[in-house]
C-alpha cells in the first residue's frame, strides 16, 4: 500500500514539472471498473469431486477496478503504474472447468475488494528509422510519435498477455468474449501469479510488418499462487512471438507464431501415477521438483473482411507431461469467432461476438484425473473423457459519447472438466464496463 501510494504521488509530481512540453504528451491518467454478474442454472452430474464445478445453481459476480498512470520521463522513455482492486469470484471459485466463465476472475480464496499493484513498469524505445506513426493517448499509453521501425524493452511488472497472443476481437474480458479459453490461448500456461501479472524483462523488434519479442519472466513459487519466485536459478519461463501483418484485398489482418518454454517446481503426471499404485488416488504435488518443464506454440490470427465483420482462431499445444502451473488445464486448444460491428443497423459502438473453442488434455493429464487425481483446478473424483467444448455469444452495447459499456452474455460448456457424465452447463452473465 505505501509503495502505490508513494508511486502515484512521484508520478503526480512528474505530470506537474513536464506539464509545459507540449511537443507530446507528458502524462495521462485513465480509469477502468468492470462489473460481471454470472447465473448458471442446475445442471446433470453423474458424480463430483474436490474439485468439480458444482451441479446445483449457483450465481456469482466480480468486480475490477484499475488506475493507469502514465508518464513520459527522458527521450524514448515511459514509466506506467497500475494499482488495482479486484473482488468477488467465479462461479465455483473458477474451479471444474479449463473454459472458466469470467476471465476477470482467478482462483483467489477471499473474495473481498483487494488492493494491489497489478502493473509497475518502465518502456524504452530505441528508434530505427525516422518515419513515425502518431499513438493515441489511451490507458498505459501517453500520446507519441513513435518510430515506424524501433527496439523496444519493458522492464518491471505486468501481464505477459499484454504484448503476446494479442488478438483485435478475442483478447479482453472487460469488452470482449468472457471465457478464460478465449482470451488467451488455453494450452499457453503463461507466467504469471494467480492474478495473471509477472515481473519480466521483454524485447520486442518492430520492423516494417513484422515484429519479434522475447521475454524472460518469473514463474509463481507454487502452482496458481501469489507469490513470484525471483529466483531464476530455481524457476524462469521463456517466451517467443512472431508477429506478421498484412492484407487481403485491402483488408488488414495479422497472424502470429508464439513458443514457450517453463522451467520450475512442477510434478509430473506419470510419477504421480506411478507412486500411488491401483489403491489411491495420484497426487502430482508429491513429485515436484525444480527442473521441469513444460513446453508449447501457439498460432493466433485476426482477420478483417469488410467494414462490419471480422473473424479471428487460435490453436495452441503443450506436451502435457507435467503439472499446469499458471493458467488452465488445457494442453491443446482451438478456437474460431467473428465478431460483427453494429453500423450495418447504425450502431457503430456496438458489437456482437460470437465463438467456439475446444480443448484437450495429454494421455498422462486424461489418466492422472481418470485415477482420482487433483489439478489445481479440476479434478472430479474420476473422469469418463470427452473434449471440453464451450460456446460463447455476446452483444455490447455503447450508448453514444459515453465511457459506458453494457454486454448481455450466454456460454455453453460440453463436457465441463472434460468429463462426459456432467454437464453441458449453461451460463448467463451481465457485464458493466466503464472506461475514463
Amino acid at each position: 500500500m505505501k509503495f502505490i501510494i508513494s508511486t502515484i504521488t512521484a508520478l503526480l509530481l512528474s505530470c506537474t514539472l513536464y506539464a509545459g512540453d507540449t511537443a507530446a504528451q507528458r502524462f495521462n491518467i485513465h480509469f477502468q471498473t468492470t462489473y460481471i454478474y454470472q447465473y448458471m442454472p442446475a445442471f446433470h452430474a453423474d458424480y463430483s469431486g474436490a474439485n468439480s464445478l458444482k451441479n446445483a445453481e449457483e450465481k456469482d459476480n466480480s468486480i475490477t477496478a484499475t488506475l493507469f498512470l502514465g508518464v513520459r520521463l527522458w527521450k524514448g522513455a515511459e514509466l506506467y503504474i497500475n494499482p488495482e482492486v479486484a473482488g468477488g469470484g467465479g462461479l465455483s471459485g473458477a474451479f471444474g472447468l479449463a473454459a472458466s466463465t469470467n476471465g476477470e476472475t482467478f482462483r483467489v480464496g477471499d473474495p473481498s475488494p483487494t488492493l494491489y499493484l497489478a502493473r509497475g513498469y518502465l518502456k524504452q524505445t530505441i528508434a530505427l528509422s525516422k518515419g513515425t506513426d502518431e499513438v493515441q493517448d489511451a490507458a498505459n499509453q501517453v500520446q507519441i510519435n513513435d518510430p515506424k521501425n524501433y527496439l523496444r524493452f519493458y522492464i518491471g511488472k505486468l501481464s505477459l498477455g499484454d504484448l503476446y497472443d494479442n488478438n483485435l476481437y478475442s483478447n479482453s474480458p472487460r469488452t470482449q468474449f468472457m471465457n478464460w479459453a478465449l482470451m488467451n490461448n488455453a494450452a499457453w500456461d503463461y507466467a504469471a501469479n494467480l492474478r495473471g501479472y509477472t515481473y519480466s524483462f521483454i524485447t520486442q523488434l518492430q520492423y516494417g510488418s513484422r515484429a519479434y519479442k522475447a521475454a524472460l519472466a518469473t514463474l509463481p513459487v507454487v502452482a496458481n499462487g501469489g507469490e513470484l519466485n525471483t529466483d531464476l536459478s530455481q524457476e524462469f519461463s521463456v517466451n517467443a512471438e512472431v508477429d506478421q501483418a498484412y492484407k487481403i484485398h485491402g483488408q488488414s489482418g495479422t497472424v502470429r507464431l508464439l513458443g514457450y518454454v517453463n522451467d520450475g517446481h512442477m510434478g509430473n503426471y506419470n510419477q504421480a501415477i506411478a507412486q500411488a499404485g491401483s489403491s489411491n488416488p495420484p497426487d502430482v504435488i508429491s513429485t515436484r521438483k525444480y527442473g521441469t518443464t513444460k513446453a508449447g506454440f501457439g498460432i493466433n490470427a485476426d482477420q478483417q473482411i469488410n467494414s462490419a465483420l471480422g473473424l479471428f482462431a487460435r490453436l495452441g499445444w503443450n506436451d502435457g507431461k507435467n503439472e499446469t502451473w499458471c493458467f488452465t488445464e488445457a494442453d491443446r486448444t482451438l478456437s474460431i469467432g467473428a465478431n460483427v460491428n453494429g453500423n450495418k443497423w447504425h450502431r457503430d459502438n456496438d458489437n456482437i461476438g460470437i465463438a467456439f473453442v475446444v480443448n484437450g488434455l495429454s494421455q498422462e493429464h486424461k489418466q492422472y484425473l481418470a485415477d482420482g487425481g487433483l489439478g489445481f483446478q479440476l479434478g472430479d473424483g474420476k473422469l469418463n473423457y470427452g473434449h471440453e467444448t464451450a460456446v460463447e455469444l455476446y452483444y455490447s452495447f455503447k450508448p453514444l459519447a459515453t465511457g459506458i459499456w453494457f454486454t448481455g452474455d450466454y456460454q455453453l460448456v460440453v463436457n465441463p472438466g472434460y468429463n462426459r457424465d456432467r454437464g453441458p452447463v449453461s451460463v448467463f452473465a451481465f457485464r458493466l464496463h466503464v472506461e475514463l
